[in-house]
């Protein structure tokens, strides 16, 4: 097994693992390999040299994690003397060849690096990552902690792990002293691992009005819904109706109206999303697909009009910044706002689906490069759910690929003056 994983570096220097795949199968077989070392029980003397020279070939991280998988077979004997070996290695130096022998690898505003002192900070970093697993296998706090500088225990993220082991190990005074010395410079983008751990340790200390005032702090500052939900369920009972209602207004006025949406999608409220989208429509961000998709699809049943918001503003996106690759999915949202506007009783302010409005405007050569991406779109939708504005210019609709390729090629059909002209008067006629 151990033949089988050390193929990991002339695998990964091979291939492309952007799916995870292969990593995925080296990390398998490293937790099968922990189970089979626990049953045959080598020389735990042997085992800790053969876990350190493999953290040694971790380019890939193949082999993260593996002390913690071995420190079942290590046992007491093996993590001791895994921890000597590891310090013994960051003592020994990297060898320096003689100065017209060094070798570039790398250039940055520190100047130039060279490769054994590549090979010196990849020593270092590999001594330091084992030191603190073996001192967590060993259940050893201090050791853990004393693999950070001063400074750096001042990092949230760094001071949150230490105050997890500390706060595990029934030191919760000690980590609160190590949450509260982390910098948070403006306090806007606190870790959420700080926070969680801060809640959990003024709950253990039994400070637990302090705690509740932080959950409400920490849903203010990120809209989390579980921070909320913790926050409601410890208050009496109808003084959380009130509470809701205040988070509720406090997420209509939040500065990030993707914040705010994702809150009232997670919450359920989808009453408020639509809300939020109609009143702040001209604040949509159609280049967040990945928040608006899923908005779309939930608000379409009942509260169309914010779905075709949502939908109108992708496609919006989409041709104003010549997205070609999103040109499908823009025409199925151009389709869903055909369908849903028969839900529409009443547009209100905005622009009825047969009077789309134009997604830009910005003289008569904006106007033939967004009607190029209309006829694009036009390949894909139904005749019938064609807006009729996009047919002026006196062109046809496209009847297949090469067609559209020829409209493109030419600067759309209306790329003279004539048909500039047209669109002009097309437009003073709407």
């Amino acid at each position: 097994m151990w033949r089988f994983v050390a193929l990991a570096t002339p695998v990964f220097e091979r291939c492309d693992d952007s799916s995870g795949t292969v990593i995925g199968i080296f990390h398998q077989a490293c937790a099968d390999l922990g189970q089979l070392a626990e049953k045959v029980r080598p020389d735990p003397q042997a085992l800790a040299g053969t876990v350190l020279d493999a953290l040694q070939d971790n380019g890939y991280g193949q082999y993260d994690g593996l002390i913690g998988i071995m420190a079942p077979a290590l046992g007491d004997e093996g993590l001791a003397a895994l921890k000597s070996m590891a310090e013994e290695l960051g003592r020994s130096p990297v060898p320096v060849p003689p100065k017209d022998q060094w070798k570039a690898v790398g250039w940055g505003t520190g100047g130039t690096t060279y490769e054994h002192e590549m090979r010196a900070r990849e020593r270092a970093s590999t001594v330091v990552m084992a030191l603190k697993d073996i001192a967590d296998a060993q259940g050893d706090v201090d050791g853990f902690i004393a693999q950070y500088d001063p400074k750096t225990r001042k990092v949230p993220q760094i001071a949150a792990e230490i105050a997890q082991r500390l706060l595990a190990a029934g030191r919760a005074g000690e980590a609160l002293g190590f949450l509260e010395r982390a910098e948070l410079g403006d306090g806007l983008r606190v870790p959420l691992a700080w926070q969680d751990i801060r809640l959990q340790t003024l709950e253990a200390l039994g400070r637990g009005e302090e705690a509740q005032a932080f959950r409400w702090d920490c849903f203010e500052r990120t809209l989390s819904d579980s921070y909320l939900r913790a926050y409601l369920k410890r208050l009496p009972d109808f003084d959380d109706i009130e509470a809701e209602e205040r988070a509720m207004a406090h997420a209509m006025a939040h500065p990030s109206l993707l914040h705010a949406l994702q809150f009232f999608l997670d919450w359920p409220a989808l009453d408020r999303a639509a809300d939020l989208l109609v009143t702040r429509h001209d604040e949509i961000d159609g280049d967040h697909y990945e928040y608006l998709a899923p908005a779309a699809e939930a608000l379409s049943e009942r509260h169309p009009l914010a779905a075709t918001l949502v939908l109108r503003a992708m496609v919006d996106f989409t041709l104003t910044k010549s997205r070609a690759k999103r040109y499908r999915y823009a025409a199925e949202h151009l389709a869903s706002c055909a369908r849903l506007a028969g839900d529409i009783p009443d547009f209100g302010a905005f622009e009825t689906h047969r009077r789309l409005r134009r997604p830009a405007e910005g003289g008569a050569r904006q106007e033939v490069r967004l009607l190029v991406a209309y006829r694009r779109l036009m390949l894909v939708l139904p005749e019938n759910q064609v807006p009729a504005r996009w047919k002026h210019c006196g062109s046809t609709r496209p009847k297949n690929a090469a067609q559209s390729r020829q409209i493109v090629r030419s600067g759309a059909s209306c790329a003279g003056s004539a048909s500039v002209g047209n669109c002009e008067r097309t437009r003073a006629s709407e």
